[in-house]
């Protein structure tokens, strides 16, 4: 299972060591950022509409490989270069940096991505990572779900119909207390793991933590 790393146009300050992947996959202007941090650019993907003429020479100077989509289309560049990369290693696992701390629509594309049917299938391979956040991704079904040193709190977002059940977290949801509502936040770890239910489309789970 390949490991790759998926920068897009958000914010990118601050990141942990990035010399851990098997391959580095730049959308757009996050190319330069790689440029930039002397990080390996093995795939440039994107329409580039937010780089100069000059900057684009420079991303082709470097990229092994390149994907220049025409403006209009129907995938945000990130969507567009997860598609190529699943086709390519449907084994991979994708972390994707930059995700969040753009333009908004960019911001909400990015955290509904499985909600596209050709990444659906993928989405337990999908992560979005940045300084203080996490997201992944569960479909529906049964799934146990385990802390991570990183971060304090997990919150779940419902991507679907019926009644979400969560078991073994500081705060459960049951069919005795269920209450609808589009995110449950701020939930905690115990001592284990935290038993979810999915009854139908998708989980997003949330990994987070205070500004330090």
């Amino acid at each position: 299972m390949p490991k790759i790393a998926l920068f897009s146009g958000g914010d990118l300050s601050g990141l942990p060591s990035l010399t851990h992947f098997d391959l580095y996959v730049g959308v757009d202007r996050a190319c330069l950022f790689l440029l930039e941090n002397e990080l390996p650019l093995d795939w440039a993907v994107g329409d580039f509409d937010s780089v100069s003429d000059t900057e684009l020479e420079s991303i082709k100077g470097v990229a092994q490989t390149i994907t220049q989509a025409p403006t209009e289309k129907d995938d945000t560049d990130t969507e567009l270069a997860l598609k190529l990369i699943f086709e390519k290693y449907p084994n991979a696992d994708v972390t994707i940096f930059g995700a969040f701390g753009g333009r908004i629509d960019h911001f909400l594309s990015n955290i509904f991505l499985p909600s596209e049917p050709a990444l659906a299938r993928f989405m337990k391979q999908i992560h979005l990572l940045d300084v203080q956040n996490e997201i992944g991704y569960l479909p529906a079904g049964k799934h146990s779900i385990f802390p991570k040193n990183a971060y304090k709190y997990i919150s779940f977002m419902l991507e679907g119909q019926g009644e979400l059940v969560i078991t073994g977290a500081k705060y459960e949801l049951s069919a005795s207390n269920f209450f609808p509502k589009k995110i449950y936040s701020s939930n905690e770890f115990t001592n284990n793991p935290i038993e979810v239910t999915v009854p139908s489309g998708y989980l997003i789970v949330l990994y987070t933590r205070d500004r330090s």
